[in-house]
């Protein structure tokens, strides 16, 4: 079914639409093909078309989608070269540290590893902390901090974690926890 509404603003305004895509769209000679898409599209909106405030500018919206939906659907590729090298990566010395990290937690007072391991590592917020210890909240957040620098300086000590001159960390000995 028709509606003279639609039949209207689309004779007004298909000329406009097609140097609109086939300014937009690559191919441009898939440009018609488009159109016609367009025009299936309007074509379900049926009668409610007519309550359309502005034809025109719903019909550049509708077709801007489809212009964008195209382009997200059609990705260039090439294939990569069967003699490609994968490039080494290699960690910051500062994210592989937390294989340190298992044996040092269990060389800390059990307060301490008890605060790490909920706070920092299970997610737990610090209130929710202080209400499980029994602790006001200023009171919890400086046991966790306490904790934090031990937890440090056990790093330093155990793994041997040595910084560079900008206080990153360069280099450390690895220990496993004990078997």
């Amino acid at each position: 079914m028709t509606v003279p509404c639609l039949l209207s603003a689309w004779s007004a305004h298909e000329a406009e639409l097609l140097r609109y895509l086939r300014h937009h769209v690559r191919p441009p000679s898939e440009a018609e093909d488009v159109l016609h898409d367009l025009f299936l599209k309007a074509l379900r909106q049926g009668e409610r078309f007519c309550d359309v405030n502005n034809p025109r500018a719903w019909l550049f919206e509708v077709a801007r989608n489809v212009v964008v939906d195209r382009a997200r659907g059609v990705r260039s590729s090439e294939p990569l070269p069967d003699d490609l090298v994968a490039p080494d990566f290699e960690l910051p010395p500062v994210d592989s540290l937390s294989a340190c990290l298992p044996r040092v937690l269990l060389e800390l007072a059990a307060e301490d590893r008890e605060a790490i391991e909920l706070c920092d590592l299970g997610g737990m917020t610090q209130g929710r902390f202080a209400a499980l210890k029994g602790l006001s909240l200023p009171g919890a957040k400086s046991r966790i901090q306490r904790a934090r620098q031990r937890l440090r300086a056990q790093l330093l000590r155990s793994c041997q974690v040595q910084v560079d001159e900008t206080g990153a960390v360069c280099c450390f000995v690895p220990r496993p926890p004990p078997a």
